[in-house]
């Protein structure tokens, strides 16, 4: 049973008709910046996902969901989006060496969230690249880190491709198969206007709220005389090759 949207601009056969597809691009494009761009860790990925599956379910005027595409091609397209964004990352880390780190603390940019990433493959390794896909802010800057240190990329690689299909299909696909649960597929159908609402208004004032958190902490830290990397620090900043040969230290107590 088709229940009647309550915002009529947000009605499913209306975003169908009007977006569909586009959508889905949209969604892409953020899972793509979320590791091949350094600003990506502004954007809400893990929660972008799960709703992207959820709204795959079959709807009144549409039997794959709000973006009228099968299920299957919406998780494989997102999952390959998140694996070109951390090849684009790697590159960029690999190409640009350690001065890409050589920028003035901002809202997007941070040599604390380097420092941050860097302790990840300290403690796990190369597998860092797998984990750091459900990690916010590790898995923007785990790619170029990776890059920078100069990872053996086939290695590289095949942990990025893990990675993606795990976080990009995976939570895509897990979205989905809650849809099954009645309450929520009752909810989603009944809803649907209301969830579209705070996917797009959510993820908005979230990235806001992360942009303008970190300029705060960026001009606190200005104030203190740490505005900026330089190349001596950037250097610093640049990973052992070692490292990414480290076994997982999965307890923590320093043992690898």
């Amino acid at each position: 049973m088709h229940h009647a949207a309550l915002i009529p601009w947000l009605d499913p056969a209306t975003i169908i008709g009007s977006a569909g597809p586009w959508a889905l691009l949209v969604v892409c494009f953020i899972v793509f910046a979320e590791t091949g761009l350094l600003v990506g860790f502004l954007l809400p990925g893990d929660t972008l996902l799960v709703i992207s599956g959820l709204l795959s379910h079959p709807l009144a005027g549409s039997e794959h969901g709000v973006f009228g595409i099968n299920v299957w091609i919406v998780a494989l397209l997102i999952g390959l989006s998140a694996f070109v964004g951390g090849e684009v990352g790697y590159l960029i880390g690999h190409k640009g060496g350690p001065a890409v780190f050589e920028r003035k603390e901002s809202g997007l940019f941070s040599k604390k969230n380097v420092e941050r990433t860097n302790a990840f493959f300290e403690r796990f390794g190369g597998i860092t690249v797998i984990l750091a896909r459900f990690v916010p802010i590790v898995r923007t800057f785990a790619p170029v880190a990776a890059g920078v240190g100069h990872m053996p990329w086939r290695r590289y690689t095949l942990y990025n491709l893990i990675g993606a299909i795990l976080w990009g299909f995976g939570l895509t696909m897990f979205g989905y198969a809650i849809g099954f649960i009645p309450p929520v597929a009752h909810f989603v159908e009944s809803y649907i206007d209301l969830i579209l609402l705070a996917a797009v208004g959510g993820t908005a004032l979230i990235t806001v709220w992360h942009y303008f958190s970190e300029r705060h902490k960026a001009k606190k830290e200005a104030a203190a005389g740490e505005g900026a990397t330089d190349a001596a620090e950037a250097e610093e900043l640049a990973l052992d090759p070692e490292v990414f040969d480290r076994a997982p230290d999965f307890d923590g107590d320093g043992k690898h």
